[in-house]
């Protein structure tokens, strides 16, 4: 529970600081420069130069849509990196020595006790690590079934519910890569009712205002794309960090652990 309702004040913060900073920025930086580029363009215009559509950078990301991408953007990059830095903190338990056998040990249901101890000494945010917890659970259920079969059930049902919460954590981020493009897509709606709001303007040979509304809507929908690709690659690579955790938890305890279990002494 404490670590869940860690998890939720630092995403609340992290919004928070994402609005705050990337609108700082917009106010200061992108729309002063944004301003300055289209005014300057509109007077060549209308000293009779040809009218040329400003493409900088900052045009293409002036608008209020592209302002929201890039704050979800930086909103989902701070919540896959908090989850990244759990799932590296729990893949180094895996070097330590948490339970060490030699080549021939055999362990019984009596000595699942004394194994278990070394594992309850750790600091308790260890303890709640996916590791920590298999290797609990695999020994206390072949303490009381001396069963070796149940025990490898236990590490493997761990093992798989694990997973699945990890899974299931990463729902906001995914939230987030569907809302990006879908905001893009608003910009374009309002873009292009914007421009058909204006389009008696093109026909008197005014064609400023439905080319700015035009540039409103492409240019909300390229940025959007292009943040949840951004986005996409790094929430596959936090998958692909949060799956090899489980696929390796799993071979460490049954590689230091569930083999060397025998139910009865020989």
């Amino acid at each position: 529970m404490r670590k869940d309702t860690n998890e939720m004040f630092f995403q609340l913060v992290a919004l928070m600081l994402a609005i705050i900073m990337v609108h700082a920025v917009y106010v200061t930086v992108v729309r002063p420069n944004a301003d300055r580029i289209v005014s300057r363009s509109a007077e060549v215009a209308a000293a009779g130069g040809e009218y040329v559509v400003p493409r900088s950078f900052f045009v293409v990301i002036k608008d209020f849509e592209q302002e929201a991408c890039f704050i979800l953007m930086i909103w989902a990059l701070a919540i896959m990196g908090y989850k990244t830095r759990t799932a590296l903190r729990e893949s180094r338990m895996q070097e330590m020595p948490l339970v060490s056998m030699s080549e021939g040990t055999r362990i019984l249901p009596g000595d699942a006790g004394q194994l278990a101890r070394p594992l309850q000494s750790l600091p308790e945010r260890q303890q709640g690590y996916l590791l920590p917890r298999a290797l609990s659970t695999a020994l206390s259920r072949f303490q009381v079934t001396t069963s070796v079969e149940a025990a490898t059930e236990a590490a493997h049902s761990v093992c798989e519910t694990e997973s699945s919460r990890l899974d299931s954590e990463l729902s906001m981020v995914r939230y987030i890569t569907w809302a990006i493009p879908s905001i893009g897509f608003i910009g374009t709606v309002r873009g292009i009712g914007a421009a058909l709001g204006k389009a008696h303007q093109a026909m008197a040979g005014d064609i400023a205002g439905v080319t700015a509304s035009l540039g409103v809507a492409f240019n909300s929908t390229f940025v959007a794309l292009l943040i949840s690709m951004v986005v996409m690659f790094f929430m596959h690579q936090l998958q692909l960090m949060q799956e090899r955790l489980v696929l390796d938890t799993h071979a460490y305890c049954e590689n230091r652990l569930l083999r060397f279990l025998k139910s009865q002494p020989t």
